[in-house]
This record gives structure tokens, C-alpha cells and sequence, in this order.
């Protein structure tokens, strides 16, 4: 018998912005427990992005989640001895999850620059529809319709 699932825990906001999107963000960018330098890398590259684009920084963040969010993935399931790849929808917690961890990792496998440069180079290319968070969308995006014949396992 399974026990229950254990309580959600609550995040505080971040303090400059006061949004809790960008304290989980900022979380997941953090390395071995580094919290001021990921908000260091954060705040730098949304100042970056602000004297390169001439928008707010937060509505190229927000607009490079929405792009880069996965309404369809594929997950494993074993019927009758053979594995099929069955296309589920994705929820909203783990959308914002799995866009925010290819932005970091596509931002991470940038070369040259320091990381709040690559951070920002990444967001605004996610947010204008390119760039490797949005490649890895698709390309999830086109596994769930391959195997869209599989969809009844569900």
C-alpha cells in the first residue's frame, strides 16, 4: 500500500520582482546550494536583457516559459511485455518545470560568455521562437505525435 503523497513545500517570492515563478526559476538555476549567486545570474541577465531588447526583462521571461512550455510528452508504459511510448498532456507545474530546466541547460551548453549573458542570450531567443530550449519542445512535441497511435494506453 502506498502512503501519501508528502505536502507541497510553500516558497517565499523573490525579493525584487515579488514573483514566485522567478524564486522557482532562480532555484533551479542554483548549484550546490549557491542561492545569491543564482540570483546574482538572474538579475544580471534580466538587466541584459533590458539595454539589449528595450523591454521589461520580466515580459521575456515570462513570454520565453510560455514558448518554450510542452503541451504533450511521452512516458513509458509496459503492456503485455512490450514498452509502448504513450503521449500524456502535461500539467501546468510541470510545464513550467520542463521549460525552465531546458532554458538553464541550453543556457548552460552556451560557450564564451559568462552565465547571466548565456541566461539572457537563451531567454530572448526563446522568447522570439529559437534557440535550444525551443528545439527540445519540439522535438518532445513530435515524439507524442509519432506515437499518437499509442494514445489509448493512457
Amino acid at each position: 500500500m502506498r502512503r501519501r503523497r508528502p505536502d507541497k513545500r510553500k516558497i517565499l517570492p523573490d525579493p525584487i520582482y515579488g514573483d514566485l515563478e522567478v524564486a522557482k526559476f532562480m532555484n533551479y538555476l542554483m548549484m550546490g546550494g549557491k542561492k545569491g549567486v543564482s540570483e546574482h545570474i538572474f538579475y544580471t541577465s534580466m538587466s541584459t536583457i533590458k539595454s539589449r531588447t528595450k523591454k521589461e526583462g520580466m515580459d521575456i521571461f515570462k513570454l520565453a516559459i510560455k514558448n518554450a512550455s510542452p503541451m504533450l510528452e511521452v512516458k513509458t508504459r509496459r503492456i503485455g511485455g512490450a514498452n509502448y511510448q504513450v503521449p500524456i498532456e502535461v500539467s501546468k507545474h510541470r510545464q513550467f518545470f520542463l521549460a525552465s530546466q531546458w532554458i538553464i541547460n541550453s543556457a548552460r551548453s552556451r560557450s564564451g560568455k559568462s552565465m547571466a549573458e548565456c541566461l539572457a542570450s537563451e531567454l530572448i531567443s526563446a522568447a522570439s521562437g529559437e534557440g535550444g530550449a525551443i528545439k527540445k519542445k519540439d522535438d518532445t512535441h513530435r515524439m507524442a505525435e509519432a506515437n499518437r497511435a499509442f494514445a489509448h494506453f493512457r
